[in-house]
């Protein structure tokens, strides 16, 4: 994971999904975002770069490509090359949500016992909402302490669509 990719160069294209469209960011060959429409903590439009498909066309079809696996239950993890730009502590809430299984939740507050400061639990609600990968960095699969879908930067709609499918996929049924 690397942290400074804010300065390079960055390219991106919009890919459909049934969660509505996704726009996918790259910079240096890696994916450094994907952002729902109308999400909490989407950054500005300019920041997303030019509309390249020459430059990062590869990484992005590769990208869609898991999507659309994952939306069509035929895929339960991602091998991107992924760019997390973040704060220490931002990125090591992300590396935890990446090993939360497929199909699972986890609670703030299991998270933040996770990184080893067990009374972070709002810090770390305050991280999952700017993971700038969503669905890939499956910040969707954190829930309150109780198993209620709390505070989604994409929407409780998405949030629950998300879990649902997982779950769907796995065999399992939604609480």
């Amino acid at each position: 994971m690397s942290s400074s990719t804010s300065a390079r160069r960055r390219t991106h294209t919009v890919v459909n999904s049934p969660v509505g469209p996704l726009t996918l960011v790259a910079s240096d060959g890696a994916l450094v975002g994907l952002y729902m429409d109308e999400q909490r903590h989407r950054p500005e439009p300019a920041t997303f770069g030019e509309p390249d498909a020459r430059q990062d066309g590869e990484l992005f079809a590769r990208a869609a490509g898991q999507l659309e696996e994952y939306f069509d239950g035929e895929r339960t993890a991602f091998d991107l090359r992924l760019a997390l730009d973040g704060t220490a502590f931002q990125r090591r809430v992300w590396a935890v949500l990446q090993d939360i299984p497929y199909g699972q939740t986890m609670s703030y507050g299991e998270l933040a016992d996770q990184i080893g400061q067990p009374s972070a639990s709002r810090a770390v609600g305050l991280a999952n909402g700017k993971n700038p990968i969503g669905i890939i960095v499956p910040c969707h699969r954190v829930v309150g302490a109780d198993g209620s879908l709390t505070g989604y930067g994409g929407g409780i709609e998405r949030k629950h669509f998300l879990l649902a499918h997982e779950r769907r996929v796995s065999g399992q049924t939604l609480a």
